[in-house]
């Protein structure tokens, strides 16, 4: 904490000098104690000018994604508000699950720098470089029924597209690949991924997890994913400020789901058909025990299932699956 104390005392001089003393003072701790959190900042990546006689002054702060430059201006009430940081671990969503079990409030939210075990949905790998990217795990505790639940994906796609179009030039560019991934430029460039606990029907928690591809080279990703994955960097040619994306994207989210307490898919469907642009493609849909099935995108239900026209004549319902466009939909380069 007296860290922290030191870093706002830097902060407040607006790239002036604060002397030692006037450091020891407000934290109340020896000159030489000081001189020992402005060490420990600088082992965190603060750059920190020393001068004699003149005190320390603040003249860079790291490309981290520390709990305290994210929640610095956040406005949210719940969201990211008790954030927990990591330079590395094995699933944030598991961190979060956990916390979740033993009773942490809404809103509690890990973020790592990188994942040893990320996973994307139908327990795929989720390639997580380091300090690159941002990866967040995020619990809510709506009052859902166990059917009602598996929108809160839907709100956390509109949430997530909303942040990405506020930082590229052309906001049409960002669209909603149904259930679950943010597509720019027609390339994934976020994927999300929900667990839940329930009691009987009603929904006692859930952790949605968010992996954001933020200044990754696309010719960096494994050779399975770069045709068709892309990062906000990659598409607009521009290094990604992380830690104004990691505030923007929880304020978009939070709204999302204030939104989706309201009045349910009902409330953000107009949102999220705005960014929906399956209807009319054929795609192949794989179940979670690998059935496979074929048909044509009539569009979104009233409950977020995914409409399917079969070839002969059929409609049906998908609540889940893993779709893959034909290649009359899929990207192209």
């Amino acid at each position: 904490m007296g860290a922290e104390q030191v870093l706002e005392g830097l902060r407040e001089t607006d790239g002036g000098f604060c002397s030692g003393q006037a450091l020891s003072r407000r934290l109340g701790v020896s000159r030489a104690q000081v001189w020992k959190h402005i060490e420990s900042l600088r082992e965190r990546g603060y750059a920190i000018e020393g001068e004699a006689g003149g005190g320390y002054r603040l003249t860079s702060i790291p490309d981290r994604l520390y709990a305290s430059e994210v929640q610095r201006g956040l406005q949210t009430r719940e969201l990211a508000q008790n954030l927990v940081y990591f330079e590395e671990i094995d699933s944030t969503n598991r961190f979060v699950f956990d916390e979740g079990r033993r009773g942490a409030p809404a809103g509690t939210t890990a973020i790592a720098e990188s994942q040893s075990a990320g996973r994307g949905r139908l327990g795929r790998s989720f390639h997580s470089p380091a300090h690159l990217n941002l990866y967040t795990s995020i619990l809510l505790r709506p009052a859902l029924s166990t059917v009602e639940a598996p929108t809160l994906v839907h709100a956390a796609a509109v949430g997530c597209a909303n942040a990405i179009a506020a930082f590229v030039p052309d906001p049409s560019h960002v669209e909603i690949k149904w259930p679950n991934d943010i597509l720019l430029g027609g390339r994934k460039t976020c994927g999300i991924l929900m667990e839940s606990h329930a009691e009987a029907t009603r929904l006692e928690f859930a952790v949605v997890g968010i992996g954001v591809n933020l200044n990754i080279d696309r010719n960096d990703f494994p050779d399975e994913f770069r045709s068709r994955a892309t990062s906000l960097r990659s598409h607009t040619g521009k290094p990604i400020d992380r830690i104004p994306f990691a505030r923007a994207l929880f304020e978009a989210l939070e709204a999302s789901f204030d939104l989706h307490a309201s009045g349910g898919f009902a409330a953000i469907r107009p949102a999220y058909e705005a960014r929906f642009r399956m209807r009319g493609k054929s795609v192949r849909i794989a179940d979670l025990g690998g059935a496979e099935r074929d048909g044509r995108v009539l569009g979104i239900a009233d409950d977020g299932s995914l409409r399917l026209g079969r070839a002969d004549g059929r409609e049906e319902c998908v609540i889940a699956g893993d779709v893959t466009l034909s290649k009359e939909g899929a990207p192209h380069g």
